[in-house]
């Protein structure tokens, strides 16, 4: 038995018309948000680094005032 064709209307057409647009519209956006992601990912590491040295500038500023301290302290009892 022959397959039966299937005549698609002019709505069925649009729509089709219609979701291939929007799969495009989408695909550019989502290109876009994951560019913004990527490009914030780069921010973030650079954010971390800075505040890692920070952290270790702190402590370096911390054992310096430790040892200036013991010496201060040492010349006072003297």
């Amino acid at each position: 038995m022959p397959k039966k064709k299937i005549i698609k209307s002019y709505p069925e057409e649009a729509v089709g018309i219609r979701l291939s647009s929007h799969e495009k519209i989408c695909a550019e956006r989502m290109k876009a948000i994951q560019d913004s992601i990527k490009e914030l990912n780069k921010e973030v590491k650079c954010l971390r680094q800075d505040v890692s040295k920070g952290k270790g500038a702190v402590s370096l500023l911390v054992f310096i005032a430790t040892i200036l301290a013991a010496l201060i302290g040492m010349f006072q009892f003297k």
